[in-house]
């Protein structure tokens, strides 16, 4: 197919002809499909059913060192639980706190103790006139709204294939005490699906900022979700505390990682960890908060899944279910719009989403278009802080939730309404 840009007026209008002919037959099928957001599948799901029989009533809840998993008691979590989630978290169990079960309402309660009471002894951030937060874009839009939710003041910076721009990071950083922080989702970033590199790593560990507490918020929510099993040099991800500590900045990263789409969501295991000094500063705080959390599911979880060769042998069942419906929707970007111009997105090894890019100006319309015809995707806009994508450009594509039928007809949906999106931007109508 010729590139839309390079067609004649005439050329346009009858392919923006055939487009809405198609686009009212999808309308027509009174379809209801969803890509909207990284909702694991009923098959992914079926596969942790058996984790349900762990705790049968003849099976005794009691943990390696003697707790007994029905009562209260244990802030920071069980033994056994705090090694297991180390091994997402790439560090020692004793820098882990296992809480409940999503790694969401940690991130959100460990920005409320920055705010209210500082950290480490630092400033409380509510004491500053504003506070700054630097965010990759695309990124999570729920990661900006727990900023926006605080009034931080967002500044978005671009990512590259490598990760965040680091010039940028490093030059604002630098520039202002308020800016306290940053947002990373370091592999499989969602939505582009890329991974930190090394190089990326070691200079947000070793770049001069202006605030003493200025913190990274290392969300590596993606960290064992492999499309592929063969290594990849670009599968690798350095451990940010590592490199922390190597730079003398032992405090700088809070790492946060969950079961939830290993297990299930809303019923997984979800933990951080941080530097000694940084675990201490949050037990204190925490430990006025609550008693301690669900050891019961806790223990679940660590019979299930066991240990690190648990996990990956677990999430090979994952990413046979996950990797023809990335291939799916690559195939079909490939083949109905490569030709036409102006649209590019990411391959990635892992994760939950395909960051798309439609045509400048194209992406509202795009999402537009498909609800009319029955499937729902993610907001236009939802990728960049307060869902003001300048470029009105970027789509995250969610392949996860329908089984392979349904995902096939809604990317026929999708392809046929970037398509018209674009025809009707350059016609002006």
């Amino acid at each position: 197919m010729t590139a839309y840009a390079t067609m004649s007026t005439q050329q346009l209008e009858e392919e923006l002809t055939r487009l809405r002919a198609e686009h009212a037959t999808f309308q027509a099928k009174g379809l209801s499909l969803n890509m909207a957001r990284g909702k694991p599948s009923a098959a992914q799901l079926d596969l942790s059913m058996p984790m349900l029989d762990e705790l049968r009533a003849d099976v005794r809840a009691i943990a390696e060192d003697g707790t007994d998993c029905r009562n209260y008691g244990v802030l920071d979590g069980l033994p056994e639980a705090k090694r297991l989630m180390a091994t997402m978290l790439d560090d020692n169990a004793d820098n882990v706190i296992v809480f409940g079960n999503a790694s969401l309402t940690i991130m959100y309660d460990t920005m409320a103790r920055c705010f209210q009471f500082g950290t480490c002894g630092s400033r409380p951030w509510n004491d500053y006139d504003v506070v700054k937060w630097i965010c990759p874009v695309p990124g999570y839009d729920r990661h900006f709204a727990i900023t926006e939710a605080f009034g931080a003041q967002m500044i978005p910076v671009r990512l590259t294939a490598t990760g965040p721009d680091m010039d940028e990071v490093e030059r604002i950083a630098a520039s202002d005490e308020r800016v306290k922080g940053m947002w990373c989702v370091p592999k499989y970033s969602n939505p582009s699906g890329i991974t930190y590199s090394d190089d990326t790593v070691r200079r947000l560990a070793f770049m001069e900022c202006a605030a003493d507490d200025f913190r990274i918020f290392w969300d590596n929510a993606y960290c064992v979700h492999h499309l592929y099993d063969e290594a990849n040099e670009q599968d690798h991800l350095l451990d940010i505390g590592r490199a922390c500590k190597e730079a003398g900045h032992a405090d700088r990263a809070f790492k946060f990682a969950s079961t939830s789409k290993v297990t299930f969501p809303g019923a997984g295991v979800a933990a951080m960890a941080a530097s000694p000094a940084n675990i201490a500063d949050i037990k204190q705080h925490i430990s006025v908060q609550m008693i301690g959390h669900d050891k019961l599911n806790q223990l679940r979880h660590v019979r299930f899944l066991r240990d690190a060769s648990g996990i990956a042998l677990h999430m090979s069942k994952h990413a046979a279910i996950m990797r023809p419906k990335f291939e799916l929707v690559l195939q079909a970007l490939d083949r109905e719009l490569e030709s036409i111009g102006e649209c590019f997105w990411e391959r990635p090894r892992g994760g939950y989403f395909i960051s798309f890019n439609a045509p400048h100006g194209c992406a509202k319309r795009t999402v537009e278009l498909a609800r009319q015809a029955g499937v729902c995707l993610t907001g236009a806009g939802a990728t960049w802080p307060y869902g003001n994508d300048p470029a009105d450009s970027n789509i995250r594509i969610a392949p996860s939730l329908p089984p392979l039928d349904e995902l096939k007809e809604a990317m026929d949906v999708f392809c046929c309404c970037v398509k018209l999106a674009y025809a009707e931007k350059l016609l002006g109508v």
